[in-house]
């Protein structure tokens, strides 16, 4: 599916017959996807798979070897990259950082610091901060953009095992308060099954897609993972009575 008309008035981005090649391997071959208004697709898949470089194809930082990709007019991306290299001895506070990162208003940036629970790291040096927080400081700076479409490349990296399920049900909520749909990149398959629309599993092809409980069933996905990791997801649930903070710390219940 390429620029021309679209037939479908929900779809925010839609990829056909990707291809990439890079230092004489074929990382990407006859990729298809399609992203619409409110979804969560999420993309797994084994290191090395081409997950990061159909992301960098989809945002147009990489050139595509074949294929198309459509945008809708005036789609709106906010991009949260795996990892950010931080120069130790840079002095630069968060709402710095996030200002020239993303010219808005003071006030939107306390908004949106506000939305992630992070307004006391405002005044904070960037360094300073931990694995956890430097994440929803980049979460921050993708949100300030207003998206359509959110695209996340590992959001849970450096963040504490305790403090993952609470940052990926926070994505969830993000998507339902700002109406914006959301690709992500992940590796902790159980706990992203549960809030997600639709997985594409890929290795270098798609290998199979479709809702949760589908895709974990499917002999391409047991292939990959293992009849494990598929047991595991397909009798896990995340319901409990406490909730953490950044630090992955269980905060009291007055909290």
């Amino acid at each position: 599916m390429g620029s021309s008309q679209i037939p479908n008035p929900k779809l925010l981005l839609a990829a056909n017959g990707i291809n990439k090649t890079l230092a004489a391997r074929k990382i990407l071959q006859g990729i298809d996807l399609e992203i619409e208004e409110g979804q969560i697709v999420t993309l797994i898949g084994p290191n090395g798979a081409g997950k990061t470089t159909l992301v960098r194809v989809l945002l147009g930082l990489l050139p595509k070897d074949a294929g198309s990709v459509y945008l809708r007019p005036g789609l709106r991306i906010g991009y949260m990259p795996q990892r950010m290299n931080i120069e130790s001895t840079m002095p630069i506070t968060v709402q710095r950082f996030l200002r020239l990162s993303s010219p808005c208003s003071d006030k939107k940036i306390e908004e949106v610091l506000e939305q992630l629970s992070i307004a006391h790291l405002s005044k904070q040096q960037l360094i300073s901060i931990s694995g956890g927080e430097l994440q929803r400081v980049l979460l921050a700076r993708a949100l300030l953009r207003d998206p359509h479409l959110l695209i996340l490349d590992e959001p849970a990296q450096g963040v504490d095992i305790a403090g993952q399920s609470e940052l990926y049900e926070l994505i969830s909520k993000i998507r339902h308060e700002n109406g914006c749909s959301v690709l992500m990149i992940s590796h902790d398959l159980h706990l992203v099954m549960s809030s997600t629309d639709e997985v594409v599993c890929l290795n270098h092809h798609v290998c199979c897609h479709g809702k949760p409980d589908q895709v974990s069933t499917d002999p391409a996905f047991l292939e990959l993972f293992g009849t494990n990791v598929s047991t595991n997801l397909a009798v896990y649930t995340h319901h409990h009575n406490h909730e953490h903070d950044i630090a992955g710390e269980v905060k009291a219940a007055d909290e």
